[in-house]
């Protein structure tokens, strides 16, 4: 099982990639660390952060796909009807855009500092962008 360290400004989590139920989402991810972006809040999503991609691709198709994440089950929007895309729950979620409802690839699940999720989100809410990163934890 791979294990990831997220970094949200002041906040560390670790998750577990979801390698049995969504491989390609998470080999393509990987191949891609350490990752560092910018988060900032959902638009349409309720209780959530984006990470915007806008055309970039990973080049996968939907595995594991939902629209109702938990907290801490995070996804990973391949594109289509909106632009491709991060999403990071902190608390109730419907995956959306202003098309309407999507569906993601939970390709993450944060297992410590799930205590500190709605803090992050409370964040990013009332002060704006973070910097985000992804490393193999060690």
């Amino acid at each position: 099982m791979t294990t990831l360290r997220i970094t949200v400004g002041p906040f560390t989590y670790t998750a577990r990639m979801e390698e049995a139920d969504a491989p390609q989402t998470c080999a393509a991810f990987r191949a891609l660390l350490p990752y560092r972006q910018k988060i900032i809040h959902a638009r349409w999503s309720g209780e959530a952060c984006w990470i915007p991609l806008g055309d970039f691709k990973l080049d996968v198709g939907y595995e594991n796909h939902t629209s109702h994440p938990a907290p801490g089950e995070i996804l990973f929007y391949p594109g289509g009807y909106s632009e491709t895309e991060i999403l990071f729950p902190y608390g109730a979620c419907l995956f959306a855009s202003k098309l309407g409802q999507l569906a993601g690839n939970h390709f993450l699940t944060v297992e410590s500092g799930r205590e500190r999720l709605c803090e992050m989100g409370r964040l990013v809410l009332y002060e704006g962008a973070r910097d985000i990163s992804f490393e193999l934890a060690s």
